[in-house]
């Protein structure tokens, strides 16, 4: 009896020691945890200080502790730890960005971006305790960053700052914020760098969630397509479309994929799809319209004018649009007439042709001007094309008006 007891008495005392040992190797692991935060602190007040070398060696030491901790089993899940881990890494990022010690950021693990943002993102998942802590650091870090990132395009260094830009979206992604504004900037840099498809990639990530409406879209099509990518280029066009049928940029990018590929037919395509879809639409017209004067194709521009005036009559924008459009066209007849060498036959008939279109021009002009009455440029044209046509008393008329205002 006496012997049992004795052996009950030290297995009683084996497992308080195991007990004693397990409860000391997490508190020393706790304990870690704690030296990183003080030394990371410590850290931090030498940065405000600008006392680089202090507050480099006092990070470091912080993420010696910090590295025991999230490689141990007791530690290495828990929320403090993650935080410290993000954030003692992009503080020694910090340092080596603010003293310019370029050395320093080369001697830093190829990874340590990558692997603060990982510990971050762990963490803010993990509970409210440490969500603050976590928020706070990404802040001051995104401050930091967007500094740089900004300071980079200035000096036209656009791949970097694009990259710096990268790392502000990524920052805000641990929060589970997407950051559009950001992601914009840093596909507006790849773009001047011309590197197109990272472009593409970013404006077709913020145009999937409706950033600045259909111009992301339009954005993305258009790197898609400088990269050679026509089938991305149109497939992002396409979706767009779906919520924007008459939208005149998405059109005119369409147009212009195609014709990038040396396709005009397509390009005739695409805008003959767009009417089948809704014939009847004015301002679909209009649009084809516009996109027609942009590419230079001067009767199919006044023939889709016409179309949508032919559907309502009243339409003032297209009535402006058509009578600016045959103005400038009369125009250039007339500057192509004037080229000519002296007695060239060639001159009447393009002068004929200059009068002819400017008469045009008259109709749907004269109609806007009513419902329009003190547009002072629309009454001013009205004079000079009265006066080019020789209608004296009509070219007076709009004169005076154009005076009055």
């Amino acid at each position: 009896l006496i012997m049992k007891r004795t052996v009950m008495k030290l297995k009683n005392i084996s497992l308080a020691l195991g007990v004693l040992a397990i409860s000391t190797m997490a508190f020393g692991q706790k304990k870690n945890e704690t030296s990183a935060a003080l030394e990371r602190q410590k850290a931090y007040g030498f940065l405000m200080k600008q006392d680089f070398e202090n507050a480099k060696a006092s990070m470091m030491s912080a993420k010696e502790f910090v590295d025991l901790a999230a490689a141990h089993e007791d530690t290495k899940d828990n929320q403090k730890t993650l935080w410290l881990k993000g954030d003692i890494y992009l503080g020694l990022v910090n340092i080596a960005m603010q003293s310019q010690d370029m050395a320093f950021l080369q001697e830093l693990d190829s990874t340590i971006m990558e692997d603060a943002l990982a510990s971050l993102d762990r963490g803010y998942d993990l509970g409210k305790k440490y969500k603050d802590d976590i928020e706070e650091t990404v802040q001051m870090n995104v401050g930091s960053l967007n500094g740089m990132a900004s300071m980079l395009y200035e000096a036209k260094q656009f791949e970097p700052a694009a990259e710096a830009y990268d790392g502000v979206a990524e920052l805000y992604n641990t929060i589970d914020v997407l950051d559009t504004a950001t992601i914009f900037n840093s596909a507006l840099c790849f773009e001047k760098a011309e590197k197109f498809p990272e472009a593409a990639e970013r404006y077709e990530k913020i145009a999937k969630v409706g950033y600045r409406g259909t111009t992301s879209a339009v954005l993305a099509s258009a790197s898609y397509r400088k990269a050679g990518n026509y089938e991305k280029a149109k497939a992002v066009v396409a979706e767009a479309r779906k919520s924007n049928p008459t939208d005149r940029e998405l059109l005119l990018e369409s147009v212009n994929t195609s014709l990038a590929e040396g396709d005009a037919e397509g390009a005739q395509s695409a805008l003959d799809a767009a009417i089948a879809t809704d014939p009847n639409n004015k301002q679909l017209h209009y649009t084809i319209g516009t996109i027609y004067i942009d590419l230079g194709k001067n009767k199919e521009a006044e023939e889709a004018l016409n179309k949508a005036l032919e559907i309502d009559p009243d339409y003032v924008d297209a009535q402006y649009q058509l009578g600016a459009h045959l103005v400038t066209w009369g125009g250039d007849i007339k500057t192509e007439a004037s080229k000519l060498k002296l007695n060239d036959p060639n001159y009447d008939n393009l002068m004929e042709e200059s009068n002819a279109t400017y008469e045009r021009a008259l109709i749907p002009l004269e109609k806007y001007i009513v419902s329009y009455p003190e547009d002072k440029a629309v009454l001013t044209i009205l004079f000079q094309i009265h006066k080019n046509l020789k209608n004296t008393e009509k070219a007076l008329e709009y004169k005076k008006r154009a005076d009055a205002l």
